[in-house]
């Protein structure tokens, strides 16, 4: 039982002794106590005040009593700040944590549950390369789904592969008026990235074709009398329907009604031109380390959760205006109506999600479903969840949107159609090459100290260990934010040996191994007392299990992240303050090793968690 649990029960215990109140343990706070204060954790004492009609010092000086007097092997000493108990924890609770776990590869994980979830994450459209966005909806996702396989879930990864639409005949067009007949094959260009060259192009085409078109516009505002600031105001709040006026728009719109018709040499084009993007999405998938268990596809379910609006129809969640569309009411839930079939009987993204919500569901059972999405589709989602809610989808209880703010770069936000969006392959290869600038440089100045730490790794060790700096460095910043924050990235951060960055935990777990190399623990005697800094180690080690309960229940890996950089902190401190293979006498050598072997099962399970490998040398 963690150390949190035991102090809980021992206080509701005592209370129930001295004052006949019954308390339900996991009501009483308890937290590590303050760095400027006595003691090891902290009970908080005012919620029980008015039912006791006790003075804070009294309650605590009482409670304290008791809890050293029938708790001898746990409390070493107390003391009473106002409303606040705080609590010394003897060296053997700790010495007997040690011993119990300190060689336990899974400590901190929980035991299968039987609950089932469904992480959704990825969702790339079929149009362009995976970018930095698509990173951090990637890691967070994965990251996710690792924290609760951890607290004993069974986990389904999935992803919905946006792969038809006319995003999609974009690109197609523009392959078609300017590709001659280029392929990945005979351009030596990666799949996803040829696809993404011609999405641009197209918005580069678009712009031309669009000059001469604003051109006539404008004449023909001024002529009707609108001043030059009134005439641009118009084009841009309608520069949607002019944007239909060009030939290579005409030409996707036409090429979208000719793949929905089924035209054969549409749709072969089209599946030439996805299995070139999904060839290039799954090597940068492998690079990254995300994998799913089911991908869906578009072109497979925008037909889905049609037959629910009849059903919705029928049920009067859904109604009918004039003009023949479907429409849904959320005024009374906060929100406003939204339209879920339009007048001519095709269906919107929403009611594509809701067929997809309940295949999802009727395929997996999972008791939550979770979707891993930009901020921007809040609204999106809550409709969602309501919609099914009223339908009585089932697991429509269970769904919950994982929202994530953007990243944006130091020059300001991307866009795709512009080429202003930044590669996920370019961004990895990026993080890699600087890894290997900043480990040439320590290289050199480890040789101008003396040391050679690196000198007999080879070519190969040395390529990857860059690629886990360089590939941790990213993952690590991406997720070591609060998800529901927007960022701005910036790579030259991300490695820094001495920053918060990942590089500076993969460098505390190799000097962990470095110890290993040299002597193993042997699980000897270890004494009966700890120094404070071997204390709080111990101590933080000992929290591991709650912060994956507390990352898992906010769905917020950078708790890991957070948690995982203040034990590589410590044990550097402890590190450089304490001898280990030459300790000042048997028993503090074992302990010391004994430690070493927890911080580095931790750090090294801590950052699997987020995707991240740690290397043996650094």
């Amino acid at each position: 039982m963690a150390i949190v649990s035991v102090i809980q029960q021992a206080v509701s215990e005592q209370l129930s002794k001295l004052y006949q109140v019954e308390v339900n343990p996991s009501s009483i706070t308890v937290s590590e106590t303050k760095p400027e204060f006595e003691g090891d954790y902290t009970v908080v004492l005012f919620v029980l005040l008015k039912t006791l009609k006790k003075k804070p010092e009294e309650l605590g000086n009482e409670l304290g009593q008791a809890l050293l007097a029938n708790n001898a092997n746990l409390f070493s000493a107390f003391n009473v700040i106002k409303g606040f108990l705080n609590l010394a924890v003897n060296d053997s609770f700790w010495l007997n944590f040690l011993k119990e776990n300190y060689n336990e590869p899974a400590y901190g994980r929980l035991p299968r549950n039987g609950k089932r979830v469904m992480v959704e994450y990825s969702s790339p459209n079929t149009n362009k390369p995976l970018h930095l966005g698509h990173l951090r909806n990637n890691f967070l996702g994965w990251s996710v789904a690792e924290i609760y396989k951890a607290n004993g879930y069974e986990v389904i990864k999935t992803c919905i592969a946006n792969d038809r639409g006319i995003h999609i005949c974009k690109s197609m067009i523009a392959w078609q008026l300017f590709g001659n007949g280029a392929t990945p094959d005979s351009t030596g260009i990666k799949g996803d990235h040829l696809v993404g060259d011609y999405y641009v192009q197209f918005g580069t085409e678009l712009k031309k074709q669009m000059v001469p078109i604003k051109e006539k516009k404008l004449a023909e505002l001024l002529a009707a009398g609108k001043t030059q600031e009134q005439a641009e105001k118009i084009m841009e709040d309608t520069k949607q329907e002019m944007e239909k006026e060009a030939p290579i728009m005409q030409a996707a719109q036409q090429m979208l009604v000719d793949w929905e018709a089924g035209k054969p040499d549409v749709v072969e084009l089209w599946r030439t031109m996805n299995s070139w993007v999904y060839k290039g999405f799954d090597e940068t998938y492998k690079r990254i380390g995300s994998d799913f268990n089911k991908v869906y596809y578009e072109s497979e379910t925008y037909l889905l959760g049609k037959g629910l609006v009849e059903e919705g129809l029928q049920k009067q969640v859904f109604f009918r205006k004039d003009d023949g569309s479907v429409w849904v009411d959320l005024t009374k839930d906060g929100l406003d109506e939204k339209i879920v079939q339009r007048r001519d009987g095709t269906a919107v993204y929403i009611t594509q999600d809701i067929g997809l919500a309940e295949v999802k569901q009727n395929e997996f059972h999972s008791d939550q479903s979770v979707y891993v999405v930009g901020d921007e589709q809040n609204y999106h989602f809550k409709v969602l969840k309501l919609i099914c809610q009223k339908l009585g989808v089932a697991g429509a209880d269970g769904i919950f949107h994982l929202s994530y703010g953007m990243v944006e770069l130091p020059t300001g936000r991307m866009k795709t159609r512009e080429g202003t969006v930044v590669d996920a392959d370019d961004m990895l290869d990026e993080m890699i090459k600087e890894a290997e600038r900043k480990r040439t440089e320590r290289e050199q100045e480890q040789k101008e100290k003396g040391q050679h730490k690196t000198e007999d790794m080879t070519e190969e060790e040395l390529k990857k260990l860059d690629e886990m700096v360089g590939t941790g460095g990213l993952k690590f910043f991406l997720v070591r934010v609060d998800p529901q924050k927007r960022m701005i990235f910036n790579p030259e951060e991300s490695i820094d040996l001495h920053g918060f960055t990942a590089t500076f935990v993969q460098y505390a777990f190799a000097r962990t191994q470095s110890v290993f190399r040299k002597e193993l623990h042997t699980g000897s005697d270890i004494g009966t007392d700890l120094l404070p800094l071997e204390k709080e180690l111990i101590l933080s080690l000992e929290r591991y299990p709650e912060v994956i309960k507390q990352a898992g229940e906010e769905m917020n890996p950078s708790a890991i992240a957070s948690y995982v950089f203040n034990v590589a902190q410590l044990y550097n401190s402890f590190f450089a303050k304490h001898k280990i293979l030459t300790a000042e006498t048997p028993a503090k050598k074992e302990l010391r090793l004994q430690i070493n072997q927890l911080v580095a099962n931790v750090l090294k399970s801590g950052m699997a968690l987020l995707g991240i490998q740690v290397p043996e040398r650094m």
